[in-house]
Parts: C-alpha cells; sequence; structure tokens
C-alpha cells in the first residue's frame, strides 16, 4: 500500500489511502496485531500506537466505525474509547511513569488531523523537558525506545491491568 502525503488535502480529509482504504479500518482487519502496533481490541474500538509517536508509548484509541466527528458515535463506542484510555494511561504509567499526559482529538484538518476522516484519540505520555533541541533545530524527534519494543512491553502488561 502507498500512503499519502500529508499535502495530499482531498485524500488526508477522508482518511483514505490511494486505491481507497482508510488505515484505522484496514489495519484492524488485517489481524496482523504486531506488525500493525495494535495493542488491544475492544468490541467497538481498539488500540494502537502512533507510528509517529511524539514521545515513547503515544498511543491512539480508535473507534472501528469510520466516522470523521465523535458526535457521530454511539454512546456504548464513546464509553469504550474512555475506557481504553484510561486503562491506556494505567498502563502508561505502570510502564513509563510519566509526569502527566496529553490526551485529546483533532476534529477536522483544519485542528490538525491528519487522518480526518476517522476520528481518533490521542494519549501522550510527557515529562518534564521532553522536547529536545532535536525537535526544534531539525525537525525531528529522537524516541529512544523503538515501537516494537514499545508494542511488546504494553501487549504484556495490558492484560494485567
Amino acid at each position: 500500500m502507498t500512503y499519502l502525503q500529508s499535502n495530499d488535502n482531498a485524500s488526508a480529509a477522508t482518511g483514505r489511502l490511494r486505491g481507497g482504504g482508510c488505515i484505522f479500518c484496514d489495519k484492524p482487519s488485517e489481524n496482523h496485531d504486531a506488525e500493525n502496533l495494535i495493542v488491544q481490541r475492544g468490541q467497538t474500538a481498539y488500540v494502537i500506537l502512533n507510528l509517529y509517536p511524539y514521545n515513547n508509548g503515544h498511543l491512539m484509541v480508535v473507534p472501528y466505525a469510520h466516522v470523521p466527528s465523535p458526535e457521530q458515535l454511539e454512546a456504548v463506542t464513546l464509553t469504550e474509547i474512555m475506557a481504553l484510555m484510561n486503562q491506556g494511561i494505567t498502563v502508561l504509567r505502570t510502564l513509563y511513569s510519566p509526569q502527566a499526559f496529553n490526551v485529546g482529538m483533532n476534529i477536522g484538518m483544519a485542528a490538525g488531523a491528519g487522518i480526518a476522516g476517522h476520528v481518533h484519540l490521542h494519549v501522550v505520555p510527557r515529562w518534564a523537558g521532553d522536547t529536545n533541541f532535536m525537535t526544534v533545530a531539525a525537525e525531528t524527534r529522537v524516541i529512544p525506545e523503538d515501537l516494537t519494543t514499545t508494542w511488546q512491553r504494553m501487549k504484556n502488561a495490558w492484560p494485567r491491568m
């Protein structure tokens, strides 16, 4: 699959890949959770690591329903998204001892949504001073743990919560 560049506004707005698929719809249907970085599956939503994390442990809670905004989701899905978010925060506290969290949704391209067509919730663990000179000087983030290791640690910790 070829993923769209962020400047392809028409496709980024719908969350579609070239060829018509949606990354947030396609990944859970492939049943390759380790490869796709899916940490946990619920009935109406799932947890996946961000492929381009701001910090170690940056995860997203994604409904299976392909809708652009949370008010289009059923109450049961909204409830499960919040429950998975709480579980994710608990796992992140246990594994990484962050000092704080950023939690939120970017709804629509004007709000910064990279995949605006499929709503999702970001959970980003934070530490004082976690922005280093590489981010400022080179527009590059340095993550000291690879995503495969992060996925394995989170996957192993999740069932115990």
